[in-house]
């Protein structure tokens, strides 16, 4: 894959950076990788500016109005470029956020996360929905979440953090802590309160609430992992008794363990693909609900629905391995972006892989 000139080696920053800066890296990294969810990708511009914040050059603040700044003196826009508006937007407000030491254990506070992320990108922004959803899921071979409906969200909020607020940790084992962590978090999305950025909202509000309960939650596992982050809320609320398939949280609960514990629990996507289910079945899971690599490549392969645009990109590898993303967006006359965006997803997915250097390697179709 191409690299952006621009783009931090977080892993290497931090390990070579001194300890006021790591604060910093580790929110930038935290914030750039959320913006995966959405298939968002941020521009050199935001990463020229996340560098200035880190070397101390400006404050988060600054930061953030600097970005703000940046677009609203461009008036030429496409699809692409308000996606990557947004990325840099959300990102810089998300790094803002994790910075800072305040935190409110509340509904009325999550929505306030929404808003400061999200105002002025979208028109519904700390607004909950009036109306219901169904977001179609490749890990669910394109059905959907029941999410909740319109008229008792605020009600569902309510309920969901009074009961929370009252839950007892104290005596609990580590295992029943992330146990009851994944069961909160999970019903926490699946209200699924706001029109967009759900996930991401749910991501910054998590993190201050463990930091809130005095957990070091300061790595980048959600910079590394947020399309597993997500596709793991969607294992834990998604049943469909017709076809046998249960509400599975082992796969969020694998998050939390590394997150909390500092495990290295695989957090791959295909392994939360329903057609792992019948397989997973007839494992003999541990108490950790561990997973291991090697039990995985004896099943058989997952059916993935592509979209036309991934199966045109599939096809473009397939007839030259040593194909760049500027020579595909140039032959299926897409934007640079747009293959980039989707490519990412097709790597997340196990469709593909590079082998090798940016410069040297190539792409392989996982068959």
């Amino acid at each position: 894959m191409e690299k952006n000139p621009y783009e931090i080696d977080f892993e290497e920053y931090i390990r070579h950076t001194d300890a006021s800066k790591k604060d910093k890296t580790l929110a930038w990294s935290t914030a750039i990788g959320l913006q995966q969810v959405d298939g968002l990708k941020p521009s050199s511009y935001l990463y020229e500016t996340a560098k200035k914040n880190i070397e101390g050059e400006l404050s988060f603040d600054e930061a953030k109005n600097l970005i703000d700044s940046y677009y609203e003196s461009r008036t030429a826009r496409n699809q692409d470029d308000e996606r990557t508006e947004e990325a840099d937007k959300v990102s810089s407000r998300i790094a803002q956020i994790l910075s800072e030491p305040s935190f409110n254990f509340s509904p009325s506070h999550l929505i306030a996360i929404h808003k400061r992320l999200f105002e002025g990108i979208f028109k519904f922004a700390d607004k909950i929905r009036d109306y219901d959803i169904t977001k179609k899921e490749w890990v669910l071979n394109g059905d959907t979440v029941m999410y909740g409906a319109s008229f008792e969200l605020k009600a569902a909020l309510d309920y969901d953090f009074e009961m929370e607020r009252n839950f007892k940790y104290t005596g609990l084992s580590t295992d029943e802590i992330i146990k009851h962590i994944t069961f909160f978090v999970s019903r926490l999305w699946q209200i699924h309160a706001f029109g967009e950025g759900n996930t991401r909202t749910t991501a910054v509000f998590t993190i201050k609430y463990l930091r809130s309960m005095g957990y070091k939650v300061d790595n980048d596992i959600f910079a590394q992992n947020s399309w597993y982050f997500r596709n793991a809320l969607v294992r834990a609320n998604y049943k469909n008794l017709k076809e046998g398939i249960e509400e599975n949280p082992v796969y969020l609960e694998h998050f939390f363990r590394n997150l909390i514990l500092g495990e290295n629990n695989e957090l791959k996507n295909r392994y939360t693909h329903i057609d792992y289910d019948e397989y997973m079945k007839k494992m003999s899971v541990k108490d950790t609900g561990k997973i291991t690599e090697k039990s995985h490549k004896s099943h058989s392969k997952v059916t993935v629905n592509l979209t036309e645009v991934q199966q045109n990109i599939v096809n473009a590898i397939k007839q030259n391995q040593f194909v760049s993303q500027t020579e595909i967006a140039k032959e299926l006359s897409l934007a640079r972006e747009t293959v980039n965006r989707n490519m990412k997803k097709l790597q997340e997915q196990g469709i593909i892989k590079r082998v090798g250097a940016d410069k040297n390697g190539h792409w392989e179709v996982i068959e």
